[in-house]
């Protein structure tokens, strides 16, 4: 690539991401300016440590979880791996993604960890984007129905209407399904992309397609990656349960059901730098909406994102043990 053309990708890389934390912190401080500080700091300091060692726990129970479900759609495609080692892939990647402007990053980590042993980067990616799908999915479907049991428990309108939740998650199952159970029309559909590179993409176009006809060969360990998926986000529901009660905070748990998943849809918008501002923001809007204080929303978020970033840490440590002792790398097809 010429230096030019090089400088000028590196320039925008900076201008986007001086935009994104020019958008975090510009939403931090209207919010900060909304809100009682030190009675935040103050409710802060009266968190029950116990249930903050609880919610670590569950936020743990999340991970293992998640690689269960990673490890599901590997063997889907014949891939044979220790759940130690992606245990430890994904530890790295959760540390990458949360210490990264993007969280893109621990995706990079994820695909290039497996890509060795399934010999094949696009394979590994196809894994990966299932993977990502399977959760979006996930996301709508756990909201859908914790907004559906807000109106049927308390008989009032959750502030996110549960018909736009569902038809979110059919819209991705809709679209997921024929990709699965009818890869080569999806081929198709990729084939005028080979326009750029015949070859190259023709290739990467045939492992994606025989990728997907591997998932659709096997529904059952697709079902149970999804089934995955829904464990996973409960427990992220859960994880925020026991961070609300640790800091005395009265917030039913089938608010949260909504609140926490579309959260996570919200922080995926490229916009600021790891979903700070975004998340805050969003978290004073679903409490205002309740009747309840912003401060509760923006101390919930602020400790629960804390405690995730502490956690995953722990993919720190891993990732420097492994700089130390790496391992000898084999030659990867595209």
């Amino acid at each position: 690539m010429p230096q030019d053309q090089t400088n000028s990708s590196s320039s925008r890389r900076y201008i986007f991401l001086a935009v994104k934390l020019s958008v975090s912190i510009i939403l931090l401080v209207v919010l900060f300016s909304r809100i009682d500080v030190a009675q935040l700091w103050q409710t802060a300091k009266q968190a029950s440590v116990p249930w903050l060692l609880i919610a670590m726990t569950v936020y743990g129970f999340s991970v293992v979880a998640a690689v269960w479900r990673w490890n599901l759609l590997l063997a889907a495609q014949h891939t044979s791996f220790t759940f130690q080692s992606l245990l430890s892939t994904f530890l790295i990647s959760t540390y990458f993604n949360n210490f990264l402007p993007s969280n893109i990053g621990g995706d990079v980590i994820r695909i290039g960890d497996t890509a060795r042993r399934a010999n094949s980067k696009t394979l590994a990616t196809t894994v990966v984007l299932m993977d990502r799908i399977l959760g979006l999915i996930a996301l709508a479907f756990v909201a859908a129905l914790g907004a559906t049991a807000v109106g049927r428990l308390h008989h009032v309108a959750a502030p996110i209407w549960p018909v736009w939740l569902w038809a979110g998650f059919l819209a991705g199952a809709a679209a997921t399904t024929p990709a699965v159970f009818a890869p080569s029309g999806f081929g198709r559909l990729l084939r005028p992309l080979t326009v750029f590179h015949p070859e190259w993409v023709g290739n990467r176009i045939t492992t994606l397609t025989n990728a997907l006809g591997r998932f659709g060969e096997d529904p059952g360990s697709l079902m149970r990656a999804f089934a995955g998926a829904v464990i996973v986000q409960c427990a992220l529901v859960l994880f925020y349960s026991a961070v609300a009660y640790a800091l005395h905070l009265d917030i039913p748990l089938w608010d949260l059901a909504v609140l926490v998943p579309t959260s996570f849809i919200v922080q995926l918008l490229p916009v600021s730098v790891g979903g700070f501002g975004v998340r805050e923001a969003f978290f004073s809007y679903y409490f205002h909406r309740i009747g309840q204080p912003i401060e509760d929303g923006v101390l919930l978020s602020l400790v629960g994102q804390a405690l995730l970033m502490l956690f995953s840490l722990s993919g720190l440590t891993l990732y420097v043990w492994r700089q130390r002792h790496p391992i000898e790398k084999a030659r990867i097809q595209i």
